[in-house]
């Protein structure tokens, strides 16, 4: 299952993490968000240990969303060394994600 990020534990978790991070932000009324939420569950099971994967209810967190310039849900964050280094804007097949997580890990 994928991790619960918060405006409370977002610079930890995900800023200062050691590992890269993936970041679902969503909202349980956005159908597209609904759809890949197993997507990012499989995700993080998949890469557990090597990835820290985990999601932001934009709705719940606003702070966060308004940092990162979330306008448009979902959006997927890939996060090394505290810098977005890739970007996802609305669903995609779970291979799409796979690619983006493999380039970011410098495989």
């Amino acid at each position: 299952m994928a991790k619960v990020f918060h405006d409370g534990n977002f610079e930890q978790e995900v800023l200062k993490a050691s590992q890269p991070t993936v970041v679902d932000f969503w909202a349980p009324w956005c159908g597209p968000c609904l759809q890949i939420g197993p997507t990012i569950d499989a995700l993080a099971t998949q890469y557990e240990g090597r990835v820290n994967i985990g999601k932001v209810n934009v709705d719940e967190n606003p702070n966060v969303s308004v940092n990162f310039g979330i306008t448009s849900i979902p959006c997927i964050l890939f996060i090394k060394d505290g810098k977005i280094v890739d970007k996802q804007i609305g669903a995609a097949p779970k291979a799409a994600f796979e690619k983006k997580i493999e380039k970011m890990l410098g495989a």
